[in-house]
């Protein structure tokens, strides 16, 4: 648990040293392959670059710091912090504009049990894929995310989460 903190308080420090802009909040809910219900509150800081800038849209990002809690049926709940840059194309548009993203990041698990999935130990990457309208300083998406620690530890039965979430410009 300490380790936890110390990595959630380490990320969050970086991200806001890493961004002059205001931290965006965001809130999920979904579910994984197995059912399992998942929650997560995280904040967001806006890359403040733009590349590639055409009539189309442009290439942007945001560091990601959050918490999720996995709520087991089968076993008992979990909890992890995770951390990740990730890279979004935002298309042009007056009052909506859609996006994809993409990003890998790191996450820390409570525990490396999950329902039927053993994670193999409590440092996972997290890669995720994402779509989405922004619009009005707000934003509605749905996101695939994958949870694996790339085989340094075995066993490695890894987790994917599907979740619509929101966010808040503050």
């Amino acid at each position: 648990m300490k380790l936890i903190s110390l990595v959630a308080t380490a990320a969050l420090s970086l991200g806001m040293s890493l961004s002059a802009s205001a931290a965006d909040v965001t809130f999920a809910i979904g579910q994984t392959g197995e059912s399992t219900m998942v929650y997560r509150l995280g904040t967001q800081f806006d890359f403040g670059t733009r590349w590639w800038e055409s009539d189309v849209g442009h290439l942007t990002g945001y560091w990601d710091a959050g918490y999720t809690y996995w709520q087991g049926d089968k076993t008992s709940s979990n909890h992890s912090l995770s951390f990740a840059p990730v890279f979004v194309y935002e298309f042009a548009g007056e009052n909506v504009r859609p996006y994809v993203e993409a990003g890998v990041g790191v996450a820390l698990f409570a525990d490396t049990e999950l329902e039927d999935n053993d994670l193999g130990s409590s440092f996972q990457f997290e890669d995720r894929l994402g779509v989405g309208l922004r619009f009005a300083g707000q934003e509605v998406g749905l996101r695939a995310i994958h949870y694996s620690n790339a085989g340094i530890s075995q066993p490695n039965d890894g987790v994917e989460a599907y979740t619509v979430h929101y966010r808040v410009a503050f």
